[in-house]
């Protein structure tokens, strides 16, 4: 039984997609969102697993609604809960409990899945870092606790997090649907009305301060002046004309016709493909960009700011800027453009070749169902 915070359009729900639907067959998964079904729910319906929705205000749960979870869990009757995000880790611990109440002596294995890194509890809403405090103090409880970045295992286990419990699995990449097609490429590119020899830099990320959205439009504004050459393509939940700083933001940086707001696509992978660079401008809060592994996996090289392991994934295959540096920024993106197109080529083979050999979807959901049985099995974490 997955217990997670929501299911709109996110890493972790994505990444719960992509587990789901790449699971090997001998496990049976059913799906528990605090809120509603969001944009992912109706998608793992669709592979046939159950979707249940408690439909929790998140800034105002009610606590007799959140209860509704217990009998739920005993209805299910799971062998073993994996909570998402903090919110789903506590309600997963939780589920627990009223069944171990239900029949003593019975009380499934527990795993938390914490997605994010935490430089500094004071970007948090004042809810969220309580939850991480509280979680602190109960990471006793759970049986293991997987991250998906080495960053965000150190973070949280300076807070308090019983590093025993810690077990890393990287967010993983179908090369399957993820792959380079230069078809796709130009069919994208004259829908946005994009010409070939225009280099365009994408950035896949939902609107949210962590993002850094002003910052890399700042750095975009940089990179225009000394590369006219150069558009940029934004996509994501809430990155649209009617964010009136994101508008704001194009006028003072000189990218009124230079920059294009796509808002939330659900053609990642054709996108990514008309892309030349991609980049993360994230600011905090980033564990294990899902958006920068899905461009290398379509052989885009990318420029990332350091957050989480974003240095990590890219390896030698793209340039590292440090957070909050529109300049660092936009010298790693200008260094990508003046590599020319056959030098962008041949670094993007190198990107979609780590992650073909680093972090596959098969070998990631290999890695979760080890972990599942391990403990259903009664071993700790290794």
């Amino acid at each position: 039984m997955h217990v997670i915070t929501g299911l709109s359009t996110g890493g972790a729900e994505t990444m719960l997609l992509k587990l789901i639907s790449a699971a090997s067959g001998s496990m049976e998964h059913v799906v528990v969102s605090l809120g509603d079904e969001g944009t992912i729910g109706p998608r793992i319906a669709a592979l046939r697993f159950p979707v249940h929705c408690l439909r929790l205000q998140r800034n105002a749960p009610n606590p007799f609604k959140a209860l509704s979870i217990l009998s739920l869990a005993r209805r299910i009757d799971p062998q073993l809960i994996q909570g998402w995000m903090y919110h789903g880790n506590l309600m997963a611990s939780l589920a627990a409990q009223a069944l171990r109440k239900t029949e003593p002596g019975k009380k499934p294995p527990v795993i938390w899945n914490i997605r994010q890194t935490v430089y500094d509890l004071r970007n948090e809403r004042w809810l969220t870092a309580k939850l991480i405090r509280l979680g602190a103090r109960l990471s006793a409880r759970p049986d293991a606790i997987i991250y998906n970045s080495q960053t965000s295992a150190r973070q949280h286990e300076s807070l308090g997090y019983r590093a025993e419990k810690r077990a890393i699995i990287p967010n993983g990449f179908d090369c399957q649907t993820l792959r380079p097609d230069e078809a796709e490429r130009k069919a994208v590119r004259a829908e946005l009305g994009i010409a070939d020899d225009t280099v365009l830099i994408g950035l896949v990320a939902r609107y949210h301060p962590m993002k850094d959205h002003i910052g890399f439009l700042r750095a975009a504004g940089m990179v225009v002046r000394s590369h006219p050459q150069a558009k940029f393509a934004l996509a994501g939940t809430g990155v649209s004309s009617r964010q009136s700083e994101l508008v704001e933001a194009l006028k003072q940086n000189g990218l009124q016709d230079r920059a294009i707001l796509l808002g939330e696509r659900s053609d990642i992978s054709r996108l990514n493909n008309a892309f030349d660079i991609a980049c993360s401008a994230s600011a905090w809060g980033e564990g294990f960009s899902n958006s920068i592994g899905e461009a290398m996996a379509c052989d885009v090289p990318c420029a990332v700011t350091d957050v989480g392991d974003s240095a990590y994934l890219i390896g030698n295959t793209g340039f590292v800027a440090p957070p909050r540096d529109p300049d660092a920024l936009a010298n790693a993106i200008s260094r990508l453009i003046e590599m020319g197109c056959a030098g962008r080529r041949q670094l993007g083979a190198s990107a979609r070749n780590r992650i073909e050999t680093e972090f596959s979807l098969p070998a990631i959901v290999r890695r979760y169902e080890d972990l599942y049985l391990s403990l259903s099995l009664g071993k700790a974490v290794s």
